[in-house]
């Protein structure tokens, strides 16, 4: 606990210093704390030092671990739970079910699929994911295609609301510059949905380039939870 804690104020200082550096209040920021294959206990450690927003990457671990801190008092229970993973169609109802956020919407039917699991029931946040590379293989929809899913979902998915744009920066270009890329692609969002002023983008590597490019949401894993397990 006191490794956990150090690592996370040491990391938010420098949330705050990279974004102080360009002009930008650190408080405005969100900051994600990706807890993937580490066990629900460190959720409930993380909430009992103040984290409010935590990540998953698979849909299984993320029900597994919002019921069981469902059941536990304390600050736990109130934590904010973002989806970050690649999301199938079919598993759509799980994650809706478990998920406040979910920041990897990046075809029609993936958005059709989330809308029609719950579509009477609370809005669900979500960001469109944007593919950075020339990979169709990789998650996300192309930034020339942004634009198009957005009026999908703002069109079709009443339960959905589009809160902006998510990305991963390519380990082939640098993060400046993927990350200009994908403010490009927010702008474009926002002329569909002119209040989606979110941007899900930066990891414990990139953060403050990020920053820099107007991210308002940073997915920070191991530079806060320590390494993984062995058997994740």
């Amino acid at each position: 606990m006191t490794d956990l804690a150090e690592r996370l104020t040491a990391l938010d200082a420098r949330i705050a210093d990279a974004a102080r550096a360009v002009g930008r209040d650190p408080g405005a920021l969100t900051r994600i704390v990706v807890t993937k294959f580490h066990p629900a206990q460190v959720v409930a450690d993380l909430a009992a030092l103040g984290v409010r927003d935590v990540g998953e990457n698979r849909q299984q671990e993320l029900t597994a671990k919002r019921a069981a801190l469902q059941q536990v008092e304390g600050p736990a229970a109130d934590v904010r739970w973002h989806f970050i993973g690649q999301l199938q169609s079919k598993k759509a109802r799980a994650v809706r079910a478990a998920s406040d956020c979910v920041h990897s919407v990046d075809r029609d039917r993936v958005a059709d699929a989330l809308h029609a699991a719950d579509p009477d029931g609370s809005v669900l946040d979500v960001f469109l994911q944007v593919n950075l590379t020339d990979d169709p293989g990789r998650g996300g929809i192309s930034p020339g295609e942004v634009e198009t899913l957005a009026e999908h979902v703002a069109a079709r998915c009443p339960s959905l609301r589009v809160c902006g744009v998510m990305a991963v920066a390519p380990l082939t270009q640098a993060p400046a510059a993927a990350f200009e890329c994908l403010a490009a692609a927010a702008d474009a969002v926002r002329r569909v949905v002119p209040d989606a002023a979110w941007m899900s983008a930066g990891m414990s590597g990139d953060f403050a380039e990020a920053i820099a490019a107007g991210a308002t949401h940073l997915r920070i894993g191991t530079a806060i939870t320590g390494p993984r397990p062995a058997d994740g």
